[in-house]
This record gives structure tokens, C-alpha cells and sequence, in this order.
């Protein structure tokens, strides 16, 4: 064969390779890419929209005052037997018997002592014996004025006590002041709070939360609001799981919650969780928790 010839076939083999490994790259371009561009829908944590309660509040402090009290300064030689204290009664029971007279509770409580020291009471040979009812406890709070506007009889509240960590006890506003005062520019306002377990002991400190301005919304978490500037947006979606997104109005935030004023309702499928995953008019694959 000529070296001519030989020149020819060997530079049409080269190129019929060449051919054969292009051919073969965009065989394997379109093997994979038909195997990996139809990906399963994204899965994200979706929330069905319904009514929570919201409110503000005020926080305050206060200081209990039993619902009733009364104190009896008895001689200890009139006593006729030793005095159970620390205990509850009921009303008509005998809480002292003296040599002169029996007294009965005129209501139901606590008979106590004031103070553990006899060098505190006036004398070492008198015994000053207090009757608390405090199954309803009192406690008079001054609230800002900047408030008066909002404090009003019957407003609900709560109340923490620190030796009971945790635990909430629940109240009412029962009065309100006429007036603001000119010196602390406060107004007063009396809270009377349920302690049906007498776990709220007179003239502990309180701490109080009154709620106002308290309603009934659409909430969604607040981990599904996308803030962009000053506008917020939530991903809606559709019957055929669709993300859309809505820009949204939003109110008062509570404990994670957010109330939607305007751009949802009720009943509507948002994206709770996995935003990062997330473009208009994707398909999603619904996850409920």
C-alpha cells in the first residue's frame, strides 16, 4: 500500500474515532440527564391555617392580700388548751378557747400567727392569731398610664408566684381606678386571682401578666413568613401541590405564631418548614407533622 493511501485510511479512522467518542458523550449526556432531571418533588413540612387566640399584655408586680383576714391578740393564761396553727377551718369551728369566751371562725381559712418571735407581738405573754381566707387571693396594681385606655374590669390575667415555678394561677381585673395618679402617673387597678389550693401565701411578691385587646385570627408559624424589605410572603398551596407565594399582612406575634390580617385564610395549605428548598410554581411533596 502506498504511503499515500496509508496516510488517507489512518486520518479517516482518526476522525471515525473522534466521531465514535462524540457520539458516545452525548449518548451518556442524555442517559443521565433523562435518569436525573425529573427529581422527586422537594418534601416540606406544610401547616393547614387556623384561628389562634392573640392578645397583648401588660406585665406588672404585685403584692397578695388575702380576701378576708381577721386578728385576735389572745393572753396566754386564758388559754385553756394549746391552739392548732397552720391549719384550715372551717366557719362556726373553734380555732381558740379561753376562760372567758370560745372563739369561732366567722369564715372559712387559715389560722396563723403573726410572727414566729414572741419579742415581735408587744409581749411575751400575748399570742397575736390571725384567720386568713385566701381562696381568693387580692392584689392592687399600678398600672402605667400610657395603659388607661386598656385596663378595664374583667380583663383576664395571670399570675406567677416563685416558690411555685411553672405554674400559672388565673385571675380577673375586679376594679379600676377613676383617676390617674399625678405623682407616679399610674392608674390602680385591683386583680383578684383564683388560689383554690392556698398555694399563694398573703404578702408574697406576684408576678402579673394582663392580657387585652384579645381575639380570635388566622395564625400561621413564624417560620413560615419570608420577609424581603419590608413586605412578607408565605408560600401558598395549590390542589395539585403547587408553591405560590403571597404576600401577606401580619399582626401580633405569640409564642412562634403570627396573626394574619390580610392574604390567607383558614383552611389554606402553607409551607411551614423547608423554605430554603422552595420556588414559585415548584412541585412539593407534602409532609404533615
Amino acid at each position: 500500500m502506498k504511503k499515500s493511501k496509508k496516510i488517507t485510511v489512518g486520518i479517516i479512522i482518526f476522525f471515525l474515532l473522534i466521531t465514535l467518542i462524540i457520539i458516545g458523550r452525548y449518548g451518556v449526556g442524555l442517559y443521565f440527564k433523562k435518569k436525573f432531571s425529573k427529581r422527586p418533588p422537594p418534601g416540606v413540612v406544610i401547616e393547614i391555617v387556623s384561628n389562634k387566640n392573640f392578645n397583648q399584655s401588660i406585665e406588672s408586680y404585685c403584692t397578695s392580700l388575702s380576701s378576708k383576714t381577721e386578728t385576735y391578740r389572745i393572753k396566754k393564761n386564758e388559754l385553756i388548751e394549746k391552739i392548732n396553727l397552720n391549719r384550715k377551718v372551717n366557719k362556726g369551728d373553734v380555732i381558740a378557747k379561753l376562760n372567758s369566751k370560745i372563739i369561732n371562725a366567722p369564715f372559712s381559712g387559715f389560722v396563723g400567727q403573726r410572727g414566729v418571735s414572741e419579742s415581735t407581738l408587744g409581749s411575751e405573754n400575748t399570742i397575736i392569731l390571725t384567720l386568713d381566707d385566701s381562696s381568693n387571693i387580692f392584689c392592687d396594681l399600678k398600672i402605667p398610664e400610657v395603659y388607661a385606655a386598656n385596663i378595664k374590669q374583667g380583663l383576664n390575667l395571670n399570675a406567677k408566684f416563685s416558690a411555685y415555678k411553672g405554674k400559672t394561677y388565673i385571675g380577673k381585673i375586679e376594679s379600676v381606678a377613676s383617676r390617674v395618679d399625678a405623682q407616679t402617673r399610674s392608674i390602680l387597678a385591683r386583680a383578684k386571682i383564683n388560689n383554690e389550693n392556698y398555694e399563694i401565701i398573703p404578702g408574697s411578691l406576684l408576678e402579673i401578666t394582663i392580657a387585652y385587646n384579645e381575639k380570635e385570627a388566622p395564625s400561621v408559624a413564624d417560620t413560615s413568613i419570608i420577609f424581603e424589605g419590608d413586605k412578607k410572603f408565605i408560600y401558598k398551596i395549590s390542589e395539585d401541590n403547587l408553591a405560590n407565594k403571597i404576600e401577606v399582612k401580619t399582626g401580633i406575634r405569640q409564642e412562634g405564631n403570627l396573626e394574619i390580617i390580610s392574604g390567607i385564610k383558614v383552611g389554606d395549605k402553607i409551607i411551614k418548614e423547608g423554605l430554603n428548598k422552595i420556588r414559585p410554581g415548584l412541585k412539593i411533596r407534602p409532609i404533615i407533622k
